[in-house]
């Protein structure tokens, strides 16, 4: 039986930091579209009382944002090692990556100040979330870059 040519058998194979790259981004931008647009959702049709399910959304929220930045300055790391850092921040990737960071860092610093601010909060949520479904269409940093990299100096 002969293998057919097609892309799909001329893929690299997956190194350290492209499987770095997809699990962080599945994990914080998966759970915070999860959150808001299916587990909190399903609370309110299920009939739970709309002040429980501000309690749980209170509760997970941060726990997400915090997680979407740990996430995202480990994705952060790869492209730069990928890339380089003269680069990296002038890859469309990495632009959102800063301001993925600096999102969530605004979140927390609201939520420290100025916790009456809970639209502010829900908007750098949603901002966070569409920066991230952008990075999900981006392409993965790849070895081969790195190589190339590598051979430049």
């Amino acid at each position: 039986m002969k293998l057919s040519k097609s892309g799909i058998f001329r893929r690299e194979p997956y190194r350290a930091g492209a499987v770095t790259w997809q699990l962080a981004q599945t994990f914080w931008v998966g759970g915070l579209w999860l959150l808001h647009f299916v587990v909190l959702p399903g609370l309110r049709e299920i009939g739970m009382a709309g002040l429980l399910v501000d309690e749980v959304s209170a509760q997970l929220k941060p726990l997400l944002v915090g997680f979407a930045l740990v996430g995202g300055a480990l994705q952060l790391l790869v492209l730069l090692q990928a890339e380089g850092i003269t680069s990296c921040w002038r890859d469309f990737r990495g632009q959102l990556l800063m301001v993925v960071l600096v999102l969530a860092g605004a979140y927390f610093a609201l939520l420290q100040w100025a916790p009456q601010a809970a639209w502010w909060m829900q908007f750098g949520y949603l901002l966070l979330a569409f920066c991230g479904l952008l990075l999900v269409l981006q392409a993965i940093p790849s070895s081969a870059a790195i190589r190339a990299r590598r051979a430049r100096h």
